[in-house]
């Protein structure tokens, strides 16, 4: 590889790095954002509420089009597991640096 060759591709790298970085550094503002409306999200989980929005589903007194993922215990359980993972995982980062 000649020097323009070289300097040509160590640029590419720059550039590619750098709008990597930046849209890492976007997501973990947008990640850590909605860490409270996640917590609020498992708190309804845990809720009565929850319990009797989803009793009412399953007995098909909702709505046909409401939109009830929330009610779909494998949709949240795996929403809040993912979101664990991801804060273990970036714990586990910053801890091995």
């Amino acid at each position: 590889m000649n020097r323009i060759e070289r300097i040509t591709y160590y640029e590419n790298i720059m550039k590619d790095a750098v709008k990597t970085l930046e849209k890492y550094e976007s997501a973990l503002a947008e990640f850590k954002a909605v860490q409270g409306r996640i917590k609020e999200l498992d708190a309804y989980l845990q809720s009565k509420a929850w319990k009797n929005d989803f009793a009412v589903c399953e007995q098909g007194k909702l709505p046909v089009d409401l939109p009830c993922g929330v009610l779909s215990e494998d949709g949240i359980f795996n929403l809040l597991d993912f979101n664990r993972e991801l804060l273990e995982s970036g714990a586990e980062m910053c801890k091995n640096g």
